[in-house]
């Protein structure tokens, strides 16, 4: 049962990063900007987020969880927090304070804290690690995103 608490810990942990973001939201800046075409439909982002926040909490509580990985265990979970704190800070950038370019740099250190995760995990906690390949995935088109935003708003 402790275990299962722990989980709880992190839900709650990557709620908080989530709820950052809810206080800045898509506004009539963001409405302005030129955008590519490839921009999918704002109803899709919350869904991707949700599932996404899922797999990240289950992620950091099996590496929390992991035995025996000692040293490569705290780097595991030092990744996952440097990760989180970037996802916390990145809507606030873009949305918030209105700098894309300030976010593209936010989500570029993101996007190498969870490859970074991922080839970490993968010596001892591989559920972990495939649990972070949508996140990346996911990273590495919102990033192509964001640039492409920054390109086409100069």
């Amino acid at each position: 049962m402790r275990r299962y608490g722990s989980l709880l810990i992190f839900l709650v942990l990557v709620a908080l990063a989530a709820a950052g973001g809810i206080g800045f939201r898509p506004d009539a800046w963001y409405a302005a900007l030129n955008k590519p075409s490839w921009n999918p439909p704002s109803w899709l982002f919350s869904p991707v987020w949700t599932t996404l926040y899922v797999l990240i909490a289950i992620a950091g509580w099996r590496v929390w969880c992991a035995s025996g990985a000692g040293d490569i265990r705290r780097l595991a979970l030092a990744l996952w927090i440097g990760q989180w704190i970037g996802n916390a800070l990145w809507s606030w950038l873009f949305f918030g304070l209105h700098q894309p370019v300030w976010a593209m740099i936010d989500i570029a250190a993101m996007l190498v804290l969870v490859l970074a995760f991922i080839a970490v995990t993968w010596r001892f906690e591989r559920v972990a690690a495939w649990l972070f390949l949508p996140y990346a995935l996911w990273l590495a088109f919102a990033a192509s995103l964001n640039g492409a935003i920054v390109q086409l708003n100069r």
